[in-house]
């Protein structure tokens, strides 16, 4: 009997997006008083500053005629729109119409949460339009708002995957050698409510690569500890050695969904001020880590752009717990009223690393 056959590619990605918070990226470039459009969610959005300071966003188009709120104007903290001068307050209410005393009753707009925190900005997406609850808000970097992190590098690009395939990551430990040259010894995944982290220690010995000393030996380790709360937005943070300092690195991993098959990727780096190093030394450091970071994430969308989807992989035993990974994402992709008590529940797993280590080892030597 011909053995059973697996089929390779999966279903076609959700056409829903994820419910939670996701970074629109550093709140700075949103605050220069224009307003900015946004392809986020299958749809435009329009973001900008009101009169008190605070960020609003609004769905892109105006609902009069359908004009691009992003190409318009910023009058007294709304956003006027080009077209007919309509005027939109953050709560998505006409509250002004150049040629008109009166405002029609329907003339209203969807207003989206948003929220700001560590120094970023974030718009809330729910299918159900619920309000965020508190517990889900994004945590606060105390090291960031206290001014102890030298300034964020920060880079976003587009790619051309559905998201999933990046929170795949989280679980995979055998990607790590393999792609990136880095050699985890220790590989710890916990998802719990709407967190998933990912706690391990990593050592580079590729050679060929430049991080390697060619002998063998690690060019250099640190301790990761990484963290989704949601489904868009991680909060690393590793401990690197640094002219004989530890210094400690907050590593942003961020996107939002574009379209079901592309998203935007965010990736920021700071480092926290220590006696002895100076700010250039640090801003130095946050940038070579920024960009050894982009380099990174590069050779996993190379991969990601000419891979199928699977939706049923055959995994062993050292390939990470990605079936309990992807039962906690699914949280954010079906009705409140729907999720299922184990897509929440405390799962916590550690992979074995020393013979697929040794393996690889003994392989690259022959």
């Amino acid at each position: 009997m011909a053995p059973e056959r697996v089929p390779i590619a999966g279903n076609a990605p959700p056409q829903r997006y994820a419910r939670g918070w996701h970074c629109l990226g550093l709140s700075a470039p949103f605050k220069d008083g224009r307003p900015h459009s946004l392809l986020i969610f299958g749809t435009k959005l329009v973001v900008f500053q009101q009169a008190d300071g605070s960020m609003a966003v609004l769905d892109g188009y105006c609902p009069h005629m359908g004009a691009d709120l992003g190409t318009g104007t910023i009058i007294e903290g709304t956003v006027a729109c080009p077209f007919h001068g309509w005027q939109w307050n953050g709560r998505g209410e006409c509250a002004h119409i150049p040629y008109s005393p009166r405002i029609p009753r329907k003339a209203k707009t969807r207003s989206w949460p948003v929220m700001e925190q560590n120094e970023q900005l974030f718009v809330y997406h729910d299918p159900e339009e619920r309000q965020p609850p508190p517990e889900v808000a994004i945590p606060r970097i105390d090291a960031v708002m206290n001014d102890e992190c030298t300034p964020w590098e920060w880079q976003t690009m587009h790619i051309p995957a559905n998201c999933r395939e990046l929170v795949d990551n989280v679980a995979d430990a055998m990607h790590f050698k393999l792609v990136h040259g880095l050699e985890a010894t220790r590989f710890v995944n916990i998802f719990e409510r709407h967190m998933a982290t990912q706690k391990g220690t990593f050592q580079a010995l590729s050679a060929d690569d430049g991080r390697g000393n060619g002998d063998g030996t690690a060019a250099f380790s640190f301790e990761s500890s990484a963290t989704y709360y949601g489904p868009a937005y991680m909060i690393v943070s590793q401990t690197v050695d640094h002219l004989g300092k530890p210094v400690q690195l907050y590593l942003i991993n961020a996107h939002y969904p574009v379209t079901p098959n592309s998203f935007a990727l965010h990736v920021g780096i700071t480092t926290r001020r220590i006696e002895g190093v100076s700010d250039d030394e640090g801003i130095a450091l946050g940038r070579a880590v920024a960009k050894a970071a982009v380099e990174t994430f590069l050779q996993d969308v190379s991969i990601w752009e000419t891979k199928a989807r699977i939706d049923a992989p055959v995994l062993t035993e050292f390939c990470g717990p990605l079936y309990q990974l992807r039962r906690w994402y699914e949280q954010f992709y079906v009705d409140v009223a729907d999720v299922a008590p184990a897509m929440t529940e405390r799962f916590e797993h550690e992979v074995d690393l020393r013979t697929p280590n040794q393996m690889l080892k003994a392989t690259a030597q022959s």
